[in-house]
């Protein structure tokens, strides 16, 4: 199978050159470009329009330094995407609980309409995704190395689990404070 690594002939890796990634695309977008098929050659124009639509799709992807994080943990099978994800069921109890406290009380933050409040969770909430984020980064290089390690595996798919969580988080905080400040 082609991954998004392949389409730019990068190495999986979370480590990638983003002003080279953004240059090489703009070179292959002008080569693949369905406008510069023949009219009369419809094959050619839909193979052009899929391979832009891969490329598209591959750079939107590694672009974005999250999103290549939960990519890599899919190609190494866990698809946090999907709602069914084992990973997710399997949260520590901890964090779960955790999740909830956080919950209710940026839930009291907003029935209170404290904006202040909920600035300020957001802030501690975007500190922690930036270490689960670095968690994640840090289990997925073990197993570009290491290979499909249980526990490689398991701990990035919770430190994604928490980076997809406080995402929502910082979400609904950022909701909030465009309706209060709208």
């Amino acid at each position: 199978m082609r991954t998004h690594f392949d389409v730019f002939g990068l190495p999986r890796s979370h480590a990638v050159d983003v002003p080279a990634l953004e240059k090489q695309y703009r070179e292959l977008s002008l080569q693949l470009h369905p406008d510069r098929v023949g009219p009369g050659d419809a094959k050619a124009r839909l193979a052009a329009v899929e391979g832009t639509t891969a490329l598209n799709e591959a750079f939107k992807t590694l672009k974005d330094p999250v999103r290549r994080a939960f990519y890599l943990l899919k190609l190494h099978g866990v698809d946090l995407d999907r709602e069914d994800a084992g990973a997710q069921k399997d949260m520590p109890l901890e964090f779960l609980e955790e999740v909830m406290e956080l919950r209710e009380a940026l839930d009291e933050a907003i029935a209170a309409r404290d904006l202040p409040r909920a600035q300020g969770m957001a802030k501690d909430v975007a500190g922690r995704k930036a270490a689960a984020l670095q968690e994640a980064v840090a289990a997925l290089g073990t197993l570009e190395g290491a290979g499909d390690s249980p526990d490689g595996v398991r701990k990035a798919s919770h430190a994604l689990g928490r980076v997809r969580y406080f995402t929502r988080f910082l979400e609904q905080v950022d909701a909030f404070e465009e309706e209060v400040l709208a």
